[in-house]
């Protein structure tokens, strides 16, 4: 049976973020008609063979999560607005995490907002990349 810490790290980031009550939209819970701002949030973890706090024997105890949160709002503003609501939610804080021990939440990236009018009406998407190490 697999662990299911990948899970709970990525549901520390979704926890929190649903606190602001802005809508998650992820593709299981895909509204019939999108809300006009909302959070999109991948998530990736990695277990860097070299990372710090690693076993001596060898066993990987150091993780790194990182979140890419899509902002996703119909212009500049609220996009805008919607990245500080998830600064505020994420940024230094210290999730709870079961046979984890998680280290502060720290801002990795911003990539440019980005224009979509395919779907049709505009929607501009800017991703925050969120990081967070953990040992356990």
């Amino acid at each position: 049976m697999a662990d299911q810490l990948d899970e709970d790290l990525a549901q520390a980031c979704l926890q929190l973020l649903a606190a602001t009550g802005i809508p998650l939209v992820d593709d299981e819970r895909v509204p019939g008609s999108l809300p006009s701002r909302y959070f999109r949030v991948y998530t990736a973890t990695e277990r860097p063979d070299d990372a710090d706090g690693n076993a001596l024997i060898g066993r990987s105890s150091t993780w790194t999560t990182r979140w890419y949160v899509h902002h996703v709002g119909q212009n500049d503003t609220a996009v805008r607005a919607l990245s500080m609501q998830s600064r505020t939610a994420l940024l230094d804080k210290r999730p709870t995490v079961t046979g984890r021990s998680c280290g502060l939440i720290r801002q990795e990236a911003v990539q440019p907002p980005r224009r979509d009018e395919n779907a049709g009406p505009l929607v501009i998407d800017l991703i925050v990349v969120y990081r967070m190490t953990s040992t356990g």
